[in-house]
């Protein structure tokens, strides 16, 4: 059975299901004010290998993800604009209209990568009374107080404050940046609901027990979790950034809401670098899928890189790994094409690639696996199933390569028959002439022991 790293315990745990055969599993979705760059991909790619390893399993697996489109503020500490409302003001378009395009782009590049697409994806500004609904909670049980700009989460009235970051309450005080706003009690208190200034009109804002305002960036998680997945459920994703502010600040509310853990599992992946450094905008290496395509890249060579590294160790990402990936895939299904068609599988090769993805997610064990299986001696047939098998957790589409002969065209065939003739003269300078006319119309030429073979360029 599948172990996974639990953050919240610092240990390996085998995952247990609350309720036998199904897992209830959340992830931290995208805040939908601009095109989701590779490092934000990175967590959804590692997530769906999760959720894929968990149905090899025969789990019936319910995934839910939120679209935060309202109450993301550009200061973590509560404090600045709404990232929607300002990248309304920035441009010519509502509020709305960017989160729908964005919402759009983000399924986009989800189908572009074959991440399964989560079974709900509820939207923070769909889900307001719920929310609401869980403030209240809070403030009836003597976890939230009012200021003059919103409701806030009373961090010391929470014993276990702290505890999921590994950092005390005073120890997070100290560190926690001095907020313009002097009546919080504490400087680790967090907005459950933030007024509208009486001065300005927002965009998005709704009427409630405390005033027109906006939910606060941590209650939408906390609200919608519970409402698609019950608390506690079984399983929460995110990236390692989310864990000493958001998450420690999910666990809070809900715990202090309902009495009950928010999740058994959490499940945490590390940062995407680019050439060493951290991705900022500054820099100008927050890549999108798009931008890798405008250098030749497709999302599948992004995501054949992304397997290369644990989810809990740092990746580096530069332009010649991806390059290095993107051959390695292309050489992966030029491999396979030449299989017959499956038949049985290389049980000991499977029972090899599992055992890996079930020590903790350990892709590049299993990937070094699937590539033994393609290099093996065992009969194509056998390797063909295995590493469909195989690629229903690794999601690199080999399907529509095993076992799917290249349909030459007659004027390459043509080509090829003239550069046979060519060689068998020993005309060695026409010989590679047509290989080069061949290459120009996107083809490449190999000599193998069974003669010569044509294979498009990907």
């Amino acid at each position: 059975m599948l172990r996974i790293y639990d953050t919240a315990s610092r240990s390996l745990r085998d995952v247990e299901t609350l309720k036998p055969g199904t897992v209830g599993l959340y992830a931290c979705g995208p805040t939908v004010y601009q095109r989701a760059h590779i490092g934000n991909l990175r967590a959804y790619v590692m997530e769906d290998l999760l959720r894929r390893t968990l149905e090899h399993h025969g789990l019936t697996v319910t995934h839910a993800m939120n679209i935060t489109d309202v109450g993301h503020l550009t200061d973590d500490a509560d404090e600045g604009e709404d990232k929607l409302e300002r990248a309304a003001r920035q441009s010519s378009a509502s509020a709305w209209d960017i989160a729908r395009r964005y919402t759009d782009a983000f399924l986009d590049d989800l189908k572009r990568l074959d991440i399964l697409v989560p079974t709900s994806m509820p939207r923070a500004t769909d889900n307001i009374q719920v929310q609401i609904d869980l403030i209240k909670e809070l403030e009836s049980k003597g976890f939230a107080y009012t200021t003059n700009d919103g409701i806030y989460f009373d961090t010391s009235k929470f014993e276990g404050y702290g505890k999921f970051s590994g950092q005390a309450l005073a120890e997070k005080e100290e560190g926690a940046r001095v907020a313009s706003n002097i009546e919080k009690r504490n400087p680790t208190d967090f907005a459950l609901w933030k007024l509208s200034k009486s001065d300005e009109k927002r965009q998005m804002e709704w009427d409630s027990p405390w005033g027109v305002g906006f939910p606060g960036w941590h209650v939408e998680c906390s609200a919608m979790s519970r409402k698609e997945l019950g608390q506690p459920f079984d399983i929460h994703c995110g990236g390692v950034d989310h864990i000493p502010v958001h998450h420690e600040n999910e666990i809070s509310q809900s715990e202090a809401a309902y009495g009950t853990p928010l999740a058994n599992l959490w499940f945490h992946v590390e940062f995407l670098l680019v050439d060493g450094q951290k991705m900022s905008k500054s820099l100008g290496n927050t890549y999108t899928l798009d931008e890798l395509a405008e250098r030749g890249f497709d999302a599948m060579d992004f995501r054949y890189f992304l397997l290369g590294a644990h989810y809990r160790q740092k990746q580096n990402f530069t332009w010649e790994a991806l390059q290095a990936a993107k051959n390695a895939l292309k050489k992966l299904r030029q491999a396979v094409r030449d299989w017959k068609t499956p038949l049985i599988g290389c049980t000991d090769l499977e029972a090899d690639f599992f055992n890996a993805l079930d020590d903790d997610l350990n892709v590049p064990k299993a990937l070094a696996v699937l590539w033994k299986t393609v290099d093996s001696d065992r009969p194509t047939e056998q390797k063909a199933e295995t590493v469909l098998t195989m690629d229903k957790v690794l999601g690199l589409g080999l399907a529509d390569a095993v076992a799917k002969p290249i349909m030459v065209p007659e004027n390459i065939q043509a080509l090829l028959k003239q550069r046979e003739e060519a060689r068998i003269a020993s005309d060695w300078v026409a010989s590679d002439r047509i290989r080069e006319e061949i290459a120009k119309r996107g083809w490449t030429v190999e000599d193998t022991a069974e003669g010569q073979k044509a294979v498009p360029e990907e």
